[in-house]
C-alpha cells in the first residue's frame, strides 16, 4: 500500500498537465494519487523517577562513629511520577482514503504526501517541520567508590569494626584539614584562589566517598514511558496505565499498581453534519476541520495533565471545490499532516 502511494505521488510530480477527479479509494480498482486524511492518536509520555538506595559496607557502624541515625542496611528502590505530557499526533484514517484520478484535459495540482500517505500540500511544498526537542531526563552523576581512598592501615585492619573505626578517623582528619585551610591556619596554604578551590573540592570528594561507606548512596534517574490512545468518543475514567511506588510504571491490566485515569471530553462547537443515505462521490479535495478535546490525566486524586488538544474525530470534513484547481487558477494549499486541516491557501489568477 505505501509503495503504491509513493509511486503515485511521484507520478503526480512528474506529469504537469492533468485534470482531477476525486473519488473514494477502492484498492486495486482505479489508478491515480491516493491520499489519506489523518485521525488523531494521543501519545501519552510519562516521566517517572527511579530512586535507588544502596547501603554502605560499613552501614552497621554509621551511628557509632558518625552519629548518623536511621541508616538502612537493605537496598531499596522507590518510584514517583515526575511529569505526564500528551501530544496529539496524526495517523492515516482508513475511512478517509481518497483517490485523485488523472485526466489529460486541463492543468491540475501536484500533491505532496507524507510517508504514510497523508496529504501535506497541493501545488507547493510543505514547510519543514521543526524537530521536537527531546525530553530532558535527569540522571545522577557517578558515585565515587570510597575504597579507593582507604589508606594501607585501613585496608590491613583485622576486622570490619576496626576498618570502620579507622575510616571514621580518616573522615574527621579530612574535615579538620578543610577547616584549617579555610581558616588560613594550615602549614602549607594554597598559593592562590584557584589552588584553594581545587584542594577543597578534592577533600570534599574524598569525604563524600568515604562517608558513603557508612551512609550508603542514593541515585535518582528519570525514565520515559509512552502509551497511545485513540479518542473515538468521550472517555471517562479510563485506566491508561498503573503505577506502583515499588515497581514503577505498569500496564493497565497489571493489578500490582494503582490506576492512572484519563478523561477526554469533546468540547467542539456543534456543527450539524449532513445525513447521507449513500456514500456520495466527493466533488473536490477533502480536508478536515478538527474538533477539540479536553484531556485530563490524574493519579490518586492529583491532576498531572489538563489541557485542550485538537482531535479530528470530534470534527467534520469539508471540500475544496474542483474549480479552484482548473487551468485558470493556480491554487496552492498546505495542510497540517497531524490534523488534516488547511494551514495556508493562496492562488494566482
Amino acid at each position: 500500500m505505501n509503495k503504491t502511494i509513493l509511486a503515485l505521488s511521484v507520478l503526480a510530480c512528474s506529469l504537469p498537465a492533468f485534470a482531477q477527479d476525486v473519488d473514494f479509494y477502492t484498492p486495486n480498482k482505479d489508478e491515480g494519487i491516493v491520499y489519506f486524511l489523518p485521525k488523531t492518536m494521543l501519545e501519552i509520555n510519562v516521566i517517572a523517577t527511579q530512586e535507588t538506595y544502596q547501603p554502605g559496607e560499613l552501614c552497621q557502624y554509621a551511628n557509632r562513629y558518625l552519629r548518623s541515625n536511621n541508616v538502612k542496611a537493605q537496598a531499596e528502590t522507590n518510584w514517583e511520577i515526575k511529569q505526564i505530557d500528551v501530544k496529539s499526533t496524526g495517523i492515516p484514517d482508513s475511512t478517509k482514503a481518497y483517490i485523485v484520478k488523472l485526466k489529460d484535459k486541463v492543468l491540475t495540482s501536484n500533491i505532496e504526501l507524507t510517508q504514510d500517505g497523508i496529504i501535506k500540500a497541493i501545488n507547493t511544498e510543505s514547510p519543514k517541520q521543526d524537530e521536537e526537542k527531546p525530553y530532558v531526563l535527569e540522571k545522577d552523576m557517578y558515585h565515587d567508590n570510597g575504597r579507593k581512598y582507604l589508606t594501607e592501615e585501613i585496608l590491613m585492619a583485622g576486622s570490619t569494626a576496626k576498618m570502620a573505626e579507622l575510616t571514621a578517623k580518616e573522615i574527621y582528619n579530612i574535615r579538620e584539614s578543610k577547616n584549617l585551610i579555610l581558616r588560613g591556619q594550615a602549614d602549607n596554604m594554597p598559593k592562590d584562589g584557584a589552588s584553594l578551590k581545587l584542594i577543597i573540592e578534592n577533600l570534599d570528594k574524598q569525604e563524600k566517598a568515604l562517608t558513603s561507606m557508612f551512609n550508603g548512596t542514593t541515585t535518582r534517574e528519570d525514565k520515559l514511558f509512552t502509551f497511545y490512545i485513540l479518542p473515538e468518543n468521550n472517555i471517562t475514567d479510563k485506566v491508561i496505565l498503573r503505577f506502583s511506588k515499588l515497581l514503577g510504571v505498569l500496564s493497565a491490566d497489571d493489578l500490582a499498581g494503582e490506576p492512572v485515569y484519563i478523561n477526554i471530553n469533546n468540547i467542539s462547537p456543534d456543527i450539524a453534519a449532513p445525513v447521507e443515505k449513500k456514500k456520495k462521490k466527493p466533488e473536490g479535495i477533502i480536508y478536515n476541520i478538527p474538533g477539540k478535546g479536553k484531556v485530563t490525566i490524574s493519579f490518586q486524586g492529583k491532576t498531572f495533565y489538563d489541557k485542550e488538544l485538537p482531535v479530528t474525530q470530534f470534527g467534520v470534513t469539508e471540500v475544496l471545490v474542483e474549480d479552484l484547481f482548473n487551468k485558470k487558477v493556480n491554487t496552492r494549499v498546505i495542510f497540517n499532516p497531524q490534523t488534516g486541516s488547511i494551514t495556508k491557501i493562496d492562488k494566482d489568477i
